[in-house]
This record gives structure tokens, sequence and C-alpha cells, in this order.
């Protein structure tokens, strides 16, 4: 056997494993994808109603926490937030305690503009998930959070 025909042997096409895998990796960038072209008419990035969902479940979050559930560096917020304040959509306030920690509240405009984008994503949740039935979309929620568990680094 050459060298040629022994590497082929042990290359994953054929294992269901990683062709599963790729499946699901395609399937999250097509979602990404999606989402991002849904949102641009409401002059939104999937990065920033990830912000604003965040803080209208919970308020006067901090920088470091937002960052931190984002699973993105703080560098990521520092450079994403002062855009959406200068669009009036969060506020950050010095915190009482600490004056080194920013707490971040959505404004009535930022709730507004969450409200609206909800309905764009929640569509395409639905579309993207209309072809699972209820048990099989609990399969496979479940089976992503196994992944994530199997994967997590902290």
């Amino acid at each position: 056997m050459n060298n040629k025909q022994e590497l082929s042997q042990n290359l994953p096409w054929d294992n269901p494993r990683f062709r599963n895998w790729v499946a699901v990796a395609r399937a999250c960038h097509a979602v990404e994808r999606a989402v991002a072209a849904a949102l641009a008419p409401l002059d939104l990035k999937p990065a920033q109603l990830d912000v604003l969902m965040n803080l209208y479940r919970h308020p006067g979050m901090s920088q470091h926490d937002l960052a931190r559930k984002l699973l993105v560096g703080r560098s990521n917020i520092t450079m994403l937030l002062p855009q959406m304040e200068k669009r009036k959509l969060l506020k950050r306030e010095g915190d009482a305690k600490d004056k080194r920690v920013l707490r971040l509240t959505l404004t009535a405009e930022g709730e507004k503009l969450l409200m609206k984008a909800l309905k764009v994503h929640t569509a395409l949740i639905e579309k993207a998930m209309s072809q699972s039935t209820p048990a099989e979309c609990d399969a496979l929620g479940e089976q992503m959070r196994r992944v994530e568990d199997v994967l997590k680094t902290d």
C-alpha cells in the first residue's frame, strides 16, 4: 500500500460524525447569514441584538459581565457600546458602589428596537425549525448543549 492510500484511509470524509459536524457548521453559518440579512432593515447587527436581549433580561449588567455572557472579549464590547449609546439604544452609568464599573441599561428607544428585532428573529427561528417536530427540536437542543459542555474550556 502506498503512502497516499494509507493517508486516504485515515481521512474523515466518510465518518458520519465528521459529515454531521460539517452539516451543523454549515447550518450555523446559514443561520448567521439569515439573521444578519433579516436584521439589516432595522440597521441592527446580530451582535447588537445580543446586547439588547441581554440588557433587557438583565438590566444594570456590567460591561464585564456582558462580555462574559456573550463569550467575547471586553475590547469587543468596548467598541460596540459607544455606537449603540450614540444611537440612544442604551445608557452606560457608573456604579454607585464601584466607580470602575459601568452599568448598562436599555433606553426606551433600545427596548422599542429590540421588540421589532425579536419579531424578525422569532419568525426566522420558526422558519428554520418548522421542519422539526417539537420532540426533534428538543432532541437537537439537548444534543447541542451536550456538545457545548464537552467543548467548554473554562
